[in-house]
């Protein structure tokens, strides 16, 4: 065999190596890994933001050409409902999603946005309270990176037995609730708000624990309400809030470009989109829950008996965020001007 024969082989094989080697580094030279970021959340797989984080997953794999991926831990996997922040802060997950309203009193600014007959479209909400992060509520998540906020919209009355007519229908009945403002709705129209865990709630209206739930109709469709639901009366009254939020160690661990990516999949347009998602699904979840309960719209004259009976809420709690220098008033009023 020529020398020329023996050669060529070998430096075919050189020429492909360098290429392997050459799509095995980043610029800088530093070596391209896989980066997998643990996301927590304590919903369900088949809940509206389960699917969103998929496809989000998705969407940056693809744009970073597979440097990116994540690793979703659904259904309070990770810790429960309360812990979920906590979680991110101290980096035991990357990113996590909750509810504000399992903390209270922690995101007070934010809670602003759970106050009653605020809140109509999740959409505007979504984006409305996500641009208030820099200005107004950046102090309240200290030691996290908040992505985008979201406002679901707003929380029916869910009852297993009792049909609501009047205001005086609710007087002596327990009723679920997702935070303290939903509790003290709850006590304003006369019933008594318990405390009851996102996955018990079916279970807990079935056996008479409570006499019903205050949840949107996608989340009691997610939850599975339908089969132990008699009447939904519409529409919502409270608004519950709830945020991704990120580590920032890790956050700023990642590639620039990487950080580059995170930030323009997320943040006001973002929110409108995932609550452009939520008002859609609000529609379908409407549909699951009518075909096993009655659902009742206010009447005018409801909805106003509604209003007078759980006014005080609004102001007391403004009331208490003024005397501690917040500037409550300011959120309330850019988010009612928002068209939330």
């Amino acid at each position: 065999m020529s020398i020329t024969r023996r050669v060529r082989p070998l430096f075919s094989a050189a020429v492909l190596a360098a290429g392997l080697a050459a799509g095995l580094f980043a610029a800088g030279g530093v070596a391209a890994e896989t980066i997998e970021l643990k996301v927590s959340h304590f919903l369900p797989p088949q809940h509206t933001i389960h699917k969103e984080l998929v496809r989000w997953g998705q969407e940056l794999e693809d744009k970073s050409g597979g440097r990116i991926k994540l690793a979703i831990f659904p259904a309070a996997q990770m810790g429960p409902m309360p812990r979920q922040f906590d979680l991110a802060r101290r980096g035991v997950a990357d990113i996590a999603f909750s509810l504000h309203g399992g903390t209270p009193g922690r995101y007070p600014l934010t809670e602003v946005a759970n106050l009653p007959f605020l809140v109509k479209s999740s959409e505007a909400s979504s984006k409305a309270l996500t641009e208030l992060i820099p200005d107004y509520l950046s102090k309240e998540y200290e030691g996290l990176r908040a992505l985008y906020t979201i406002v679901v919209p707003p929380l029916n009355l869910n009852m297993s037995k009792k049909r609501i007519t009047s205001v005086d229908d609710l007087k002596g009945l327990r009723i679920r609730h997702a935070g303290r403002l939903f509790a003290e709705t709850i006590q304003a129209l006369g019933a008594t708000p318990v405390a009851v865990r996102p996955n018990e709630i079916a279970d807990s209206m079935s056996k008479g624990v409570v006499d019903g739930a205050l949840l949107p109709f996608e989340g009691a469709a997610a939850f599975k309400l339908g089969d132990v639901t008699k009447y939904v009366l519409e529409p919502g009254i409270n608004a519950a809030t709830f945020a991704l939020m990120m580590n920032p160690a890790k956050y700023e661990s990642l590639p620039e470009d990487l950080r580059k990516l995170i930030d323009d999949t997320t943040g006001p347009e973002a929110a409108a989109r995932i609550g452009r998602a939520f008002d859609e699904a609000e529609v379908h979840g409407r549909e699951v829950m009518g075909e096993k309960a009655q659902i009742d719209t206010m009447s005018p004259e409801l909805r106003a008996d509604f209003e007078a009976a759980i006014a005080p809420v609004t102001e007391n709690f403004l009331g208490e965020l003024d005397e501690k220098g917040l500037p409550a008033r300011e959120v309330y009023a850019k988010m009612k001007a928002a068209g939330a």
